[in-house]
């Protein structure tokens, strides 16, 4: 008896994952269009994963499974075999760490059903493994329903470059013998450009319709490869992609998108290695450089003025070869932080970023910063950039902040000025006075005290995570700004007993996120789940920060 041709085949790549690939296939046998294919195709792994898979597929005749004779090292290969065997006409692509919504393939499927278009694509959602949070991956493409008759209609969908949120037509792919480019790294950006300028139509839909796992803080040798940013080779595997979509929108009559792909590199790529930068050592950023400053110069230039000006002042510090200078910019990226130090043109009066007049009329552009008006703006609205310089642990459960203001637009004057930080994890704002005082014009220095233990919390506690502020006062005029912490802070943990008949609680104080960012605390019940504190945990554990977080967490025991 012939077996039913499925309707749809799901090929669920996995390398040495036998522990998640059990949860992937679960969640392709529980979709509500039963009629499916799933091939699972292992990269030659050397775990437990092959027998893994031949128990999938002794379980249910819908799975089967492929092992390819050597590992390729990529996720071409594997997708490329599975096509070889499919049998479906409609195609999609799981990987073994993530899942498909139940309603994923009906709801794809039935768009195709109701127009002829090349592929469907749908919503996906970010899921944080360490705390659970969920998000939706560039959600504003993905708002409403709509079928397009080519991507030249919205080209901000190269910024969606994900070829596992889609459902393709085998013919589409056959009829352009479109397939995974292998040997090369980063492979969904190019596939994804070819399949979005070659489709006549395709229809996207709101819902959710992939579940992507997040590990921000995985092994460096279980991260993916997005996460992979301190390797100089990642760097070459991403410009290398870039040059090859290049190409193709050439060879394809495409040229007319360049522009838009530009932005979308520098927006989303660039953006992301640019967050490290201020952490790297000098090797490595001249290394970076090296890979990326040529790329960087064959880029439109309209791509580069759509950019937020802080960014083209990074991009602009790095294709100069002022490699310090683009490291300290990159600090604050995303916050309205100033410059540390601004020059004035004495021809033009324009405002540069930094200690010089740029030489060249590109960089001139780029670097030019009169329109963050940093001498005109009121106080409240100014910027300036507030640094911890340093951070000591303090008697009971006090902290000491050292703290350098830039004021580039020379809003306070010389003399000392009152100033606080602020913090409000409860109904009573936890306030911390002390003075900043004149380095020199623009520069202020002082010295902060911070009592986490006096801060007032809700009797049933408090679950969450607050910024310091800093305020300074002049003439009756208030500025308050974010703090930026020392790239060289590592996260502190201890214990709190609060006054007032409060829980305990677990107070961590860290850096914002993995890029230079805001201070951050963060207060736990304790007897709650220990899963959030574990990477501050480990974090203590490091030979550098041992002292410091004894001192600490001794005195707040």
């Amino acid at each position: 008896m012939t077996p039913e041709v499925p309707d749809v085949t799901v090929t669920v790549i996995v390398y040495n994952d036998a522990a998640r690939l059990p949860r992937a296939v679960a969640s392709l046998l529980r979709q509500t269009h039963a009629n499916i294919e799933i091939v699972i195709s292992d990269d030659h792994s050397t775990d437990e994963t092959p027998s893994v898979a031949r128990g999938l597929a002794a379980q249910d005749p819908r799975v089967r499974y492929l092992r390819l004779p050597e590992n390729s090292g990529g996720c071409s290969a594997p997708r490329n075999r599975a096509l070889e065997i499919a049998r479906a006409p409609y195609l999609m692509f799981l990987d073994s760490d993530d899942e498909l919504p139940e309603k994923a393939v009906e709801l794809l499927l039935a768009a195709h059903r109701e127009r002829e278009v090349d592929f469907t694509m749908g919503a996906v959602r970010r899921i944080r493994v360490d705390n659970g949070r969920r998000s939706t991956w560039m959600p504003q493409l993905v708002a409403r329903r709509r079928t397009l008759d080519g991507i030249e209609t919205d080209p901000r969908l190269l910024f969606e470059h994900l070829s596992t949120s889609k459902m393709y037509a085998r013919d589409f792919l056959d009829r352009h013998d479109l397939r995974f480019p292998e040997g090369i790294h980063y492979e969904d950006q190019l596939f994804s450009a070819q399949a979005y300028c070659l489709a006549k139509a395709f229809t996207i839909i709101p819902d959710p319709v992939y579940h992507w796992y997040i590990e921000p803080y995985a092994a460096s040798d279980a991260a993916s490869i997005s996460n992979q940013r301190h390797k100089l080779t990642n760097v070459g595997d991403r410009v290398h992609v870039q040059r090859l979509i290049d190409d193709f929108l050439v060879t394809s009559g495409r040229g007319s998108l360049r522009e838009d792909k530009d932005y979308k590199f520098l927006k989303h790529d660039f953006r992301m290695y640019a967050g490290d930068l201020p952490y790297r050592d000098d090797a490595w950023l001249r290394g970076f450089a090296e890979i990326m400053t040529p790329y960087l110069d064959t880029l439109a230039s309209n791509a580069y003025a759509r950019l937020p000006r802080p960014e083209r002042v990074v991009l602009q510090l790095l294709r100069d070869g002022r490699l310090s200078d683009a490291r300290s910019a990159a600090r604050g990226l995303g916050h309205p932080v100033a410059p540390a130090r601004v020059t004035a043109d004495p021809e033009t009066g324009a405002t540069y970023w930094g200690d010089r007049v740029p030489e060249s009329a590109t960089a001139r552009r780029e670097l030019d910063v009169s329109d963050l008006e940093l001498d005109t703006l009121p106080l409240a609205s100014a910027r300036f950039r507030h640094e911890i310089t340093e951070l000591i642990p303090g008697p009971g459960a006090s902290l000491t902040l050292r703290i350098r203001t830039y004021d580039p637009g020379l809003r306070l004057p010389i003399g000392p000025h009152r100033a606080a930080l602020l913090l409000s994890p409860g109904s009573r704002r936890l306030t911390a006075p002390f003075r900043l005082t004149p380095v020199r014009p623009g520069v202020f220095e002082g010295e902060a005290h911070l009592d986490l233990a006096a801060a007032r919390l809700p009797l049933h506690g408090f679950t969450g995570l607050r910024h310091p502020v800093l305020r300074v006062q002049h003439r009756g005029q208030t500025h308050t700004g974010l703090l930026l912490a020392p790239l060289t802070f590592p996260a502190l943990t201890a214990r709190v007993a609060y006054r007032g008949g409060a829980t305990p609680h677990h107070v961590t104080v860290e850096p914002e996120g993995r890029n230079p960012g805001r201070l951050q605390v963060r207060w736990q019940p304790t007897g709650t789940t220990a899963r959030v504190l574990g990477p501050a945990v480990r974090r203590l554990a490091h030979p550098k920060v041992k002292n410091a977080a004894r001192m600490l967490a001794s005195a707040l025991r």
